[in-house]
């Protein structure tokens, strides 16, 4: 088998780690004998809407988010929201799960319009979060880093990825934590989110392989050194709050 991952607008979305999920997915994937291309799609070029199995979004500056949101405006959000309806796979960190929703409201600027992929809502905020972040899910307790103003609410039609334990999550208020729409995943979990939450990273290349090679149970790893990372970080984190 052979697994196909577009990093959307790393040269403008790509901030406290957030590159270390592509690496981390592709050697997931290698482990297990499957081959990994990975391309970058990047504003001033078409995307390829047949091509990517996975698409990946970081996090980025506002500036950066103004650039990638007047690309997606266009002919390259089509590009994404068709791959995406015809069985690709999604994992956006922070900015990039703010702008596969319907909107980004800056605090003295027009909102930014999303992809409207997931039913979610996000308007900045006049405090930062900045810290550790825990949450608790059904797959697995999910770590990482949060650097954000923007607060994130969701509709109907999403799901959160799971509930605070430690941090602030989507908008310091409900106690959610990222989202779930179809095989899109949003989260504020910087830091190389994957490395951290191998759970999470199997649950996307299952998503991602299913596109072209239909449903696969993926070979178990060893994921001793990960899961005593994952949870070291949580106690941390649990101490430090």
């Amino acid at each position: 088998m052979d697994l196909r991952i577009a990093h959307l607008y790393p040269d403008l979305m790509s901030v406290y780690g957030d590159r270390g999920n592509v690496l981390a997915l592709a050697q997931r994937a290698r482990w297990r004998d499957i081959a990994v291309e990975v391309r970058a799609f990047t504003a001033g070029t078409a995307f390829d809407a047949d091509w990517p199995d996975l698409w990946f979004f970081g996090g980025g500056q506002d500036q950066g988010q103004d650039i990638v949101g007047a690309d997606l405006a266009g002919p390259n959000g089509d590009a994404v929201r068709a791959s995406l309806a015809n069985g690709a796979a999604a994992l956006t960190i922070c900015g990039g799960y703010q702008l596969l929703g319907h909107e980004y409201l800056p605090e003295n600027a027009p909102a930014i319009p999303g992809l409207g992929v997931l039913d979610v809502r996000t308007r900045a905020g006049s405090l930062r979060f900045v810290g550790n972040l825990v949450a608790e899910t059904p797959d697995g307790v999910l770590v990482g880093f949060e650097n954000h103003s923007g607060r994130t609410y969701l509709g109907p039609n999403a799901k959160p990825l799971g509930t605070v334990v430690v941090g602030n999550g989507n908008n310091g208020e409900d106690k959610t934590e990222g989202a779930v729409q179809g095989k899109i995943v949003g989260t504020y979990s910087h830091g190389s989110c994957l490395p951290k939450n191998p759970w999470l990273a199997d649950r996307l290349l299952a998503w991602a392989l299913e596109r072209r090679h239909g449903p696969q149970k993926l070979i178990p790893l060893d994921d001793r050194e990960e899961k005593a990372a994952s949870e070291q970080a949580a106690e941390v984190a649990k101490a430090r709050a």
